[in-house]
């Protein structure tokens, strides 16, 4: 009896350490928190300067990484409970907070604070203007994301009616958009690096202009999470968000060449060039945000963006899709 009632203890103290909500699923004595990313990408690279120059291990958190391929899945897997936090567009929290979703999502933290996507001509065009797009054929990006949204936004901005005055061709998938450009596709396209620096590497395509520099600035890129999870583990989100905070004063404060050896492991069949061509971009046209607030004015614009393309689904108030408590403290004691 005595041996049984000793078994039972043991499986009440276990239960009960479950109940408590350790993250600790390695055993390493960190707090292992999974993260998914919407797609990996050198436009992400305060986040993978905060994992391989070791601040979230500074903070106690050792995260499991891994990759949405596309915001519709990375949002399944955050609702489902398969993985704590997602980094993805602000404009997901918006669709789903809009659909009155069981479990409410917001944003938290913020990495990219303009559109990352480069227009690609097939030819080189001296001193570029958006109205040359005028009766061409652009090879686009997906109806109703952030990259398609912000493309219509900056031909509107520059006096251009999309898909009358310019073709947007919408019928490739995202992963063949490189492939379809090179193949004759479009008389110019939309793309994401490191893809858009590989094509001019092989003289095949020229970067002509940037959505993010003409487009302004927006929250691009931000970590979501559950907000009763959130809730549940407020101490754990503020040593995840301080660890983000270090990561982005580091890129602020280093070169292009030690942020470039600093993300390698996370992209280890780009070559170093790249890499630096990459980052010299991104630095040059202000992409990374400089601290994790997600700041109000660029919700409200990344509404009016959406609000244009008709993809807004109604009046979303900056309160219900963003906290900016947790990054303001993290600021405040860092200081």
């Amino acid at each position: 009896m005595k041996r049984v009632m000793a078994i039972l203890l043991i499986l009440s103290l276990a239960m009960l350490s479950a109940a408590c909500g350790s993250n600790d699923r390695s055993g390493s004595g960190l707090d292992t928190v999974r993260v998914m990313e919407v797609t990996r990408s050198i436009f992400y690279a305060p986040q993978y300067v905060a994992i391989h120059k070791g601040f979230f291990k500074e903070e106690g958190i050792d995260i499991d990484l891994s990759n949405g391929f596309g915001g519709d899945k990375t949002m399944t897997a955050l609702l489902s409970g398969d993985v704590d936090i997602v980094l993805v567009g602000a404009e997901t929290g918006v669709y789903v907070t809009a659909r009155g979703a069981q479990n409410p999502v917001v944003g938290f933290a913020q990495v990219t604070q303009r559109d990352g996507s480069f227009l690609i001509s097939r030819k080189p065009v001296d001193d570029f203007e958006w109205q040359d797009l005028k009766g061409k054929q652009l090879l686009g990006q997906r109806k109703g994301g952030m990259p398609e949204m912000v493309s219509e936004h900056v031909q509107r901005k520059n006096g251009l009616t999309p898909h009358k005055d310019v073709k947007i061709i919408q019928n490739v998938d995202y992963k063949n958009l490189g492939g379809a450009f090179l193949s004759g596709t479009g008389d110019y396209a939309q793309l994401f690096e490191p893809l858009a620096s590989k094509i001019e590497q092989q003289g095949k395509g020229y970067v002509v202009a940037s959505f993010g520099e003409d487009s302004g600035k927006l929250p691009y890129t931000v970590y979501l999470s559950r907000k009763g999870y959130i809730d549940e583990n407020q101490e754990l989100f503020e040593r995840f968000t301080r660890a983000l905070y270090k990561a982005q004063i580091w890129v602020r404060t280093h070169s292009t060449e030690e942020i470039a050896d600093a993300i390698q492991p996370s992209f280890p069949d780009t070559k170093q060039d790249t890499l630096v061509k990459v980052i010299n971009r991104f630095k040059s046209h202000d992409t990374w945000a400089t601290n994790p607030v997600i700041d109000r004015e660029e919700y409200e614009n990344m509404l009016q963006v959406m609000k244009e393309a008709d993809e807004l689904p109604g009046k979303v108030p900056y309160e219900k899709v963003i906290r900016t408590d947790i990054a303001e403290k993290v600021i405040q004691s860092s200081k």
